[in-house]
């Protein structure tokens, strides 16, 4: 049985995952689903109204919602759901499922910071085959639905690392 090792460059690996995701042309377009931008935060605003009201139990949520998103074991149905707007996206993360490549690919949350009582920064680790290939990468996440997701924003920005992106409209 010949052995495949993975690719010696890391981030031409971590390209390889990504284009993955633009597999399906007629994909739904990106958003960052609230419509209109980040909302202007008064610089007198407490610490406590940009972050939920239990952020310990809010970063626990996110860290395993994102290490359950990007788990290619876990079923789509179940990703669907911890995506912002998954239904939409469907269609990408089927295609996603089925890439043999997909099965190399997870985080590693390393780092959240609330913006606001719904949406946080994420710093992560993308993993190919345990190692990392996009280190202290940035994403976001989102309350919706009262589940902690993984932000259209965030699917998009690794789509767009793909020379293919435009095959999915929006991102």
């Amino acid at each position: 049985m010949v052995h495949k090792s993975l690719p010696k460059r890391p981030r031409a690996a971590a390209l390889a995952a990504a284009a993955v995701l633009v597999l399906v042309p007629t994909a739904a377009a990106c958003g960052d689903g609230n419509g209109n931008g980040e909302a202007e935060r008064s610089p007198t605003a407490t610490a406590a109204q940009n972050q939920p009201a239990d952020p310990a139990a809010a970063r626990q949520q996110i860290e395993k919602n994102w290490a359950a998103f990007f788990n290619p074991k876990t079923p789509v149905d179940e990703k669907v759901k911890l995506l912002e707007n998954g239904d939409r996206m469907r269609p990408v993360l089927q295609a996603f499922s089925a890439n043999p490549q997909a099965a190399q690919t997870s985080v590693k949350v390393k780092n959240v910071a609330f913006t606001s009582a719904t949406q946080a920064d994420v710093t992560y680790d993308l993993l190919v085959g345990g190692q990392p290939a996009l280190p202290d990468s940035k994403g976001s996440a989102v309350h919706q639905q009262d589940t902690w997701k993984v932000s259209v924003k965030t699917l998009c920005a690794l789509v767009k690392l793909s020379p293919d992106a435009t095959a999915v409209p929006g991102c």
